[in-house]
């Protein structure tokens, strides 16, 4: 995605507490909401995922920030695999994040600075405070994957993670909001007294986790993959 100078950016104090406060609609009613058109996102890539090949394909849709819906992810792909004996050329699964679930697709250099642990009340499991990295990316074994079993039953298996970077390394796409995106940093950038929503903006989308899909509207993403690309859909 390119790294988009926006046409008009929000950025009262009023809007962003609206914001932050209500993440699903990103964009406080009484103001004007930009739309991107469609020069301004990859749609060659989303297309690409969205018309995938594979024989079982299956979209998550979630709002929530935490990790359920990463652990049905695993799930399926397990069962699927394993339980169901479908290989894993003809499966793909895509994780759609939006409204405050959409903070889970940035790097722990957002977390950090923007303090989204202590705001979202996100303890680090590593020293029970507010969480200072995405705790929802890192996979069990490291940045090498290197597990220490391959037995599916195994916990120590890439099969019992169910983070977002062992869930990549095994296919599964994820899909972020624009929309979202925007009204996350109107939010940021009130909480940590930051006067230009349009700079938190454009660190989000620099800091964006590899291979996630930023689209204009997740909501519309979840619709096209739906219709255009016959995914089953499961809401978490």
């Amino acid at each position: 995605m390119k790294n988009i100078s926006r046409r008009s950016f929000v950025t009262t104090a009023a809007a962003g507490v609206a914001a932050f406060g209500a993440m699903g609609s990103s964009i406080p009613s009484a103001q004007a909401q930009p739309i991107e058109t469609k020069s301004e996102w990859d749609l060659a890539a989303f297309n690409d995922l969205a018309n995938h090949p594979a024989r079982v394909k299956q979209v998550f849709d979630s709002a929530k920030l935490g990790g359920s819906v990463f652990d049905h992810a695993r799930n399926s792909l397990n069962g699927l695999r394993y339980g169901f004996g479908v290989s894993k050329d003809q499966i793909q699964i895509v994780i759609a994040l939006r409204g405050p679930a959409n903070l889970m697709n940035f790097d722990d250099y957002i977390w950090k600075k923007y303090r989204v642990g202590a705001l979202f009340h996100i303890n680090d499991p590593k020293t029970g405070k507010p969480a200072e990295r995405n705790v929802f990316y890192p996979g069990k074994a490291g940045v090498k994957m290197k597990y220490a079993s391959d037995n599916i039953e195994s916990p120590h298996s890439i099969y019992n993670d169910a983070s977002i970077q062992a869930l990549q390394y095994r296919g599964v796409r994820l899909v972020g909001c624009h929309m979202a995106t925007e009204g996350a940093a109107q939010g940021l950038a009130h909480k940590n007294h930051i006067k230009q929503a349009q700079a938190v903006y454009q660190d989000m989308i620099a800091h964006t986790l590899p291979n996630v899909l930023i689209v204009a509207a997740a909501v519309a993403a979840v619709a096209l993959l739906q219709t255009e690309g016959h995914y089953s859909y499961l809401y978490i």
